[in-house]
């Protein structure tokens, strides 16, 4: 008879170190998994730090059998998530888990059956999972693209996680597709070319890189453009004033002078796409270890990255020039630029644009048009309580 299986609640700061390592061992010899610097995933689970925990109850789970881990989840709902509209995927009732990684199959099932048992006693009715934490942050396990290691802010699972999850009754919510592009070529084909040059010519449009001396201001604009753009977007959750500027604070050294843009229509701000250097080329060889030097050498680096990974995670154009033209020639006209700067400035060979989520037709169209090809798929499960 196999050993039991013990699940219990996070408590005191040994449990949650022990949390927190729980993912580097499990995942040591997987030579696609990048260890996230360890501050970074003390920063994201304590409240005071990260500014989700304001409006979000997290409960984290060790699972034990004879005494050593073999597994972790945290079971978690969003307050906001909970006034969302049913019809975009969140909404009453709906709560989450994730961070989850375990040792076998017997330890995911418990490790599901105990956070499920927690969003039951807060009231919830429905799952859907997995998400660390938020939507904004890592949602989804990854299903395809195993073998090659993911880009910033993009999460990497053991292959066998899928089978494990769907036979505890999880059905596919959504689908996240991430594109790559290569960015060696001479611009992109010639419709997109021309949509560019014709961009160029319009008196009506201006595009500029985003201004790091007043960065606090265009940040703003950015996730302004965000909340709008996304607002019907399935599983939307909006950011709260706090969450912009911790936002702000935590991405500026990933910034780079010609690789983030602002798009103006008649002089308004319309558009905005962010380009970064995949600094997971650098934490794959620190170990989640950022003292005593890896910190430094990581913001050095940042100073003038040579990086030939590029990740394109986010794009938002305002509702006023969705489902239009204006809308792909934006795009296209932001996504040129970008490449144009990093592969002159930094090296670069190749883009990851998204996640886009598999039903958001612009953005599939947009993503094929500058012959961009899936390289990963995540899935989003749910299920009823």
């Amino acid at each position: 008879m196999s050993e039991q299986i013990d699940v219990t609640p996070v408590a005191g700061k040994a449990d949650f170190n022990a949390f927190i390592d729980c993912a580097y061992r499990l995942n040591a010899n997987d030579p696609n998994w990048v260890p996230p610097l360890k501050m970074d995933m003390v920063e994201l689970l304590t409240p005071g730090k990260n500014p989700f925990h304001e409006h979000a109850k997290v409960q984290l789970f060790l699972a034990r059998r004879g005494g050593e881990v073999v597994g972790r989840i945290s079971a978690h709902y969003d307050e906001l998530a909970l006034t969302q509209p049913v019809e975009q995927g969140m909404g009453p009732g709906t709560g989450n888990w994730g961070l989850m990684e375990a040792e076998d199959e017997a330890v995911m099932a418990a490790l599901i059956a105990r956070a499920e048992q927690w969003l039951r006693e807060q009231g919830m009715t429905r799952v859907l999972a997995p998400i660390s934490l938020s939507i904004w942050e890592e949602p989804g396990l990854l299903t395809m693209g195993h073998d090659h290691p993911p880009m910033l802010m993009m999460g990497h699972h053991n292959a066998a996680y899928q089978g494990w999850i769907e036979a505890q009754g999880y059905q596919t919510a959504k689908k996240l597709f991430t594109f790559d592009l290569d960015t060696v070529q001479d611009g992109f084909p010639e419709l997109v070319n021309r949509i560019v040059a014709a961009g160029e010519k319009s008196s009506r449009i201006t595009v500029r890189t985003v201004d790091l001396k007043h960065f606090d201001q265009d940040a703003a604009i950015c996730i302004d453009i965000l909340n709008q753009a996304w607002s019907k977007n399935w599983g939307f959750v909006p950011f709260t004033e706090t969450e912009k500027a911790y936002g702000a604070k935590k991405l500026k050294p990933l910034i780079q002078k010609g690789a983030n843009m602002l798009a103006y229509v008649d002089g308004e701000p319309a558009a905005f796409m962010l380009a970064w250097p995949d600094i997971n080329l650098k934490l794959i060889d620190y170990g989640g270890k950022a003292w005593p030097f890896n910190a430094l050498k990581l913001l050095w680096w940042l100073r003038n990255p040579q990086a030939k990974n590029w990740r394109v995670p986010l794009m938002g154009v305002v509702p006023k020039y969705q489902n239009s033209r204006m809308a792909s020639q934006l795009a296209f006209m932001m996504i040129e630029y970008i490449r144009r700067y990093a592969t002159a400035n930094h090296g670069a060979t190749r883009a990851e644009v998204g996640w886009i989520l598999e039903d958001n037709q612009g953005m599939v169209a947009i993503a094929e048009a500058i012959e961009s090809k899936i390289n990963r798929e995540y899935r989003i499960y749910e299920k009823q309580l």
